[in-house]
């Protein structure tokens, strides 16, 4: 190559890392700001409340699933809108709804009311992910893709690490509901922070040299001319795979939010230990999940395969979730350390999940799609948070949930064994 082919080159590159650098912050802190809003209701049902608002605990675990009956319904619709119109204003919007919502959490004391408050702060959370999904279709190659999905992910078990140690204590401090207020507004002014830097393409930016933007658009063209092409969201539902995802993430979904809802009731059921403590305890497996998440994406995209990376954990996931349950009634110590382990492990293989479905199908359904799949998750977490907290309220132990996340993650390790993907699994030229 001539020297100044390789300089060129060089300098290009040099440029694309920019994105890393500029973009993926703000996408990080603003999916974590997202989960905030929905993950802290599980402090405020451990910390009393049902006692607070004079309902039952069964009725406070159908308060904490409602949130998800609201993620459902605008997945395709924010999906189809980021995809014809921007990502990044569409987001603008959740993060001030979204803000307002979950401070309000905190505010309202009606039962009816506040399973209004948390349907809406659904529909707010809903717009975000599969925004920040096509946004990322628009900013990284198929061989960054499942490291900037995680990067993205992240911002779950991240917030719910920092979450968890720092809210115990707060509640400590001023209650559960100025919590849920004071957590709200950081969402609020972090939104005009996003509209300032966020762009839906590359080349609308200021701090991306030209030579890179065209050369990733010339990468990312390349990419899709290598696709098979349908003309419409519906004829991508015939694809073969498409809906097994869909019931996938269902299963899946079902053992992580009943996990993420749940986790500080379960741990405070199986130990004697405050509040703030259980905070600190309930952070260990999203730490591993931190860790894990990085590693599995690194891994997934030097070899460019995507399913042998989500099932193994997924499995995994569900089998130590088993013992947990097994061992829960013997040992408090052995069913926690049993708890991290399926925690990190059911987290592990987001990056390269999400990277199954762009190399599937082409730009023009794909965003829809994936707000399908994430649909249906939100299904499977509406259950999960629900039947979980239900089963806890009735059995007086969290055994019963433990047991049914266990057998719904094991399925879903199963169906992505079975998936076939081809564009998925291709190998790295």
């Amino acid at each position: 190559m001539p020297e100044d082919d390789s300089h060129n080159a060089a300098q290009i590159q040099a440029g694309l890392g920019r994105r890393w650098l500029y973009l993926m912050p703000v996408v990080f802190v603003t999916y974590s700001l997202a989960y905030l809003g929905r993950s802290n209701f599980g402090f405020g049902a451990a910390a009393g409340l049902a006692k607070s608002l004079n309902i039952t605990e069964s009725r406070a675990a159908f308060l904490g699933s409602v949130f998800f009956l609201g993620y459902f319904l605008f997945q395709v619709p924010a999906a189809s809108y980021a995809i014809r119109r921007s990502a990044t204003r569409l987001i603008f919007f959740a993060l001030i709804s979204w803000g307002i919502f979950s401070g309000l959490t905190g505010v309202i004391h009606n039962y009816w009311l506040l399973v209004v408050d948390r349907l809406l702060l659904g529909i707010a959370e809903s717009l975000i992910f599969p925004s920040m999904l096509i946004l990322l279709t628009n900013w990284f190659t198929r061989r960054e893709r499942s490291r900037a999905n995680a990067v993205l992910i992240l911002g779950n078990p991240v917030t719910v690490t920092w979450m968890a140690a720092a809210t115990g204590y707060l509640i400590r401090a001023v209650g559960w509901q100025m919590t849920f207020i004071l957590e709200g507004i950081p969402s609020v002014l972090w939104a005009f922070v996003w509209i300032a830097v966020a762009r839906d393409r590359p080349a609308a930016t200021h701090w991306l040299p030209a030579e890179s933007s065209e050369h990733l658009a010339a990468m990312l063209a390349l990419e899709q001319s290598s696709l098979p092409q349908y003309a419409n969201f519906r004829e991508a539902l015939r694809v073969p795979g498409v809906l097994v995802l869909c019931f996938q993430y269902f299963c899946w979904s079902f053992g992580v939010y009943g996990l993420v809802i749940w986790i500080p009731a379960m741990i405070r059921s199986g130990s004697a230990r405050g509040i703030e403590q259980i905070g600190l305890l309930s952070a260990a497996p999203f730490l591993l999940a931190v860790v894990l998440m990085l590693a599995v994406a690194t891994f997934s995209d030097r070899v460019l395969r995507r399913t042998r990376f989500v099932w193994p954990f997924l499995i995994l996931s569900g089998a130590a979730l088993f013992c947990s349950f097994a061992t829960a009634g013997h040992s408090f110590w052995l069913a926690y350390f049993c708890l991290v382990i399926a925690g990190g492990a059911m987290y592990a293989p987001y990056g390269p999940f999400f990277a199954i479905m762009p190399e599937m199908l082409p730009k023009n359904v794909a965003g829809e799609v994936i707000a399908l799949v994430n649909s249906c998750g939100a299904l499977g977490g509406f259950a999960g948070s629900w039947l979980v907290g239900w089963l806890q309220a009735v059995t007086g132990s969290s055994r019963a949930g433990y047991l049914a996340m266990s057998i719904l993650l094991i399925v879903s390790g199963v169906m992505i064994f079975f998936l076939r993907a081809p564009k998925a699994e291709l190998r790295p030229a």
